[in-house]
Formats: C-alpha cells, structure tokens, sequence
C-alpha cells in the first residue's frame, strides 16, 4: 500500500515519516451549550485524511486515525477510571453511507477493559447533510436522533468533527431521555481550529 500523503510504500495508510510529521495531535477543549468537547486536532491539520471518507480509502484512514489518535486518548482516560467502571463509547450517527460508517470505523479501534464500545444504536432519522450548511439550516432540519441502546450508565460520544456543536448536543438530549449520562464528546477536529 501506499501513504495517502507522500505515496511512498508504507505498511500503513500513513506512513511512519509522515505520521511523525502531520499528525501531531493539538488538543483543544471548548464547550457547546453544557456539553465539554475535546478535540484532538484542528480542522486545518486533519482536512485532506478526513477528506477521504468519499474514497475508497476511507476506511482504512478512519480506522487508522482510531486506533493511533483516538484510541490512546480514550484509554488514558480509562486508565484513570476507579476499579470496576465502565463507560460506553457512543458513535454518533453510524449510519453505513458509502459502504461503511466513518464513526464506526473510529470506535471499533477502542479497546479498553474499562470502556464498553456500543455500535449502530445511536442513528439519525434525518439523513439530511450539514457539511457546508449554515447554522439556520442546521437548525431548521435537526437529527431527530433515535437511541436503541442500553439505558443508564455513563458514556462518551464520538464523531468526527465538530462544527456548531448542534449535532452533539442532538445526540446529547436524545441520550439524556434515555438516562445516559454523558462525561463529554471527542472528535478528531474542531473545525473553529
């Protein structure tokens, strides 16, 4: 295979050279209605990986940036849990599009005794597109999320980006109404960065 960044034969989506280079993880923090987001990249940083979502790389790219990123920040956290916790990973939205669920492809790489990873429950009714949507669109045409999943506990959400913030705090409430108590979102970027 080759990188996806300099097309030098790797035996990853990225090689080592340029994962040492591009991808130096700049975490941020911002908070979205009461909803804590922590970002571990800004936009400008991940744009072209992220890009390929419509590709077939994808999702080689998306499980790569889970297992290397997001996976190593999520366990940190778990590694400071009290004995005998358990918190879920939530994916928002992971709905197959295009062959495959990015957010999917990002949770299924936590592994963690402490941090339960729960797949497909989590999905939006509305299939509508917010990418290079304004706000007052975003906010005419919510998610109308739908939660299939166990109620109770404690949970992180995952996605990809976050933008306005609307779609988390969707996921948030949808969640919320169903006793799921959320510590905070991750997301690969923050597009404000």
């Amino acid at each position: 295979m080759r990188c996806i960044s300099c097309h030098r034969l790797s035996r990853d989506v990225v090689c080592r050279s340029c994962r040492n280079r591009l991808l130096t993880p700049a975490v941020s923090r911002r908070t979205v209605g009461t909803l804590e987001v922590v970002s571990l990249f800004g936009y400008r940083t991940l744009e072209p990986f992220l890009l390929t979502k419509h590709t077939p790389v994808g999702h080689r790219m998306y499980h790569y940036l889970g297992k290397h990123f997001l996976s190593p920040f999520l366990s940190e956290f778990a590694d400071k849990l009290p004995p005998g916790s358990l918190v879920q990973i939530i994916g928002v939205d992971e709905y197959a599009g295009g062959g495959y669920s990015h957010t999917a492809r990002l949770i299924h790489a936590v592994k963690h005794p402490s941090l339960e990873v729960i797949h497909g429950k989590l999905l939006a009714r509305n299939r509508v597109t917010y990418a290079g949507k304004t706000l007052q669109y975003r906010l005419e045409n919510p998610r109308k999320f739908r939660y299939t999943g166990p109620c109770g506990g404690e949970a992180i959400l995952v996605d990809d980006i976050v933008t306005t913030g609307l779609t988390l705090q969707q996921a948030r409430q949808t969640l919320l109404a169903n006793g799921v108590d959320i510590l905070y979102a991750v997301t690969l970027a923050d597009a404000q960065q």
